[in-house]
């Protein structure tokens, strides 16, 4: 990987026209369809949920997902979900079980979104009941961090049995600026504390939290998007023959024992 700092990193993973969940899912999958709504309030989106396959394999995809622009990011609620979001994130994860497809999700969020109505509808408790599900579901799931993994928006479609990231995303308990405000009082600190925080992805790996390390094409997956899907590709394929190999309770044991050590 190229020698960046980690705040280099976070500009890079944070850019406006780095390719975002939708393109991998147009590149990666032969067919998607899309399905909406958590069943209780709306379809919060944030999150994109939908079927695709790869060959004759069929996959349930799980995806955050920002804006290009001011209006997509409105509807998009700049990628930061609602405890809806979650809610329809699960019911489509439980689908996924009762029909044996393996999970994958990408990772792409500033946080779950702070409001006073998400906090009202239950943000906490959607993100709780989605690690303690996800953890326990009987299906492969494959985790993507393909940009911005950030807070509990991003643990709460974190829990896999590989965790991969791209080489330029980030993944972190909170931003940096949250990071320099709540333990400095001062958020243009930022580039300092992102260096402490260990977010990157060379960081995330040598402490044991992620599983491996995608490389971009020419040091930014923007500059090869159709490159970047098929790395991406492969290695989904790959890793999904390996873990349908794995005898269901040992697979949920082997998910519960990789989460537990952290």
């Amino acid at each position: 990987m190229a020698k960046l700092t980690a705040w280099e990193r976070v500009k890079i993973a944070r850019e406006p026209d780095r390719p975002t969940a939708l393109d991998y899912i147009e590149n990666i999958f032969d067919e998607f369809m899309e399905l909406h709504g958590d069943r209780y309030f709306k379809d919060d989106k944030s999150i994109v949920c939908g079927l695709g396959n790869i060959g004759k394999q069929n996959y349930t995809i799980v995806a955050e997902q920002k804006g290009r622009n001011t209006k997509e990011n409105i509807e998009r609620n700049f990628g930061m979900p609602n405890p809806e979001a979650y809610r329809k994130a699960l019911r489509f994860m439980k689908q996924a079980e009762k029909f044996n497809r393996p999970v994958i999700t990408f990772i792409d969020t500033k946080g779950a979104y702070p409001g006073l109505g998400a906090e009202e509808r239950g943000q906490g408790e959607a993100i709780a009941r989605n690690l303690m599900e996800m953890s326990d579901l009987k299906v492969p799931i494959i985790v993507v961090v393909i940009g911005e993994g950030s807070s509990g928006g991003a643990l709460a479609i974190g829990v896999g049995d590989k965790v991969l990231m791209l080489e330029n995303a980030i993944y972190s308990i909170l931003s940096p600026e949250g990071y320099a405000s709540i333990l400095w009082k001062d958020s243009s600190r930022a580039e300092e504390a992102a260096e402490k925080m260990k977010l990157t992805a060379k960081d995330l790996l040598d402490l044991g939290i992620i599983d491996e390390v995608l490389k971009e094409p020419n040091g930014n997956a923007k500059s090869d998007i159709q490159k970047m899907a098929e790395t991406i590709k492969k290695k989904i394929t790959t890793l999904t023959k390996e873990l349908q190999k794995i005898d269901v309770d040992e697979l949920i044991e082997n998910r519960y024992q990789k989460f537990r050590i952290m």
